[in-house]
């Protein structure tokens, strides 16, 4: 399994949104408790179903999105 692989969409869970590993635990949920200061080791005391891969691959994923090209008409 990719790091990326653990990032899944399903249009009938979270609106679409991304979740980690088919959970209902959005990469944004984790991103905002990293971004809120919290450690990898809190944010997975805060979500005790997530692996410390699992915040490595929302990080990978937000990264990999920001850094889509976008074409301005």
């Amino acid at each position: 399994m990719t790091p990326l692989d653990r990032i899944t969409t399903n249009p009938e869970q979270c609106g679409g949104r991304p979740c980690i590993r088919g959970m209902r635990i959005r990469v944004s949920d984790v991103l905002d408790l990293l971004a809120a200061g919290l450690t990898t080791g809190e944010v997975l005391e805060e979500l005790p179903d997530l692996e410390e891969e699992d915040v490595q691959a929302a990080l990978q994923y937000a990264a990999r999105w920001l850094d889509h090209p976008r074409l301005a008409a």
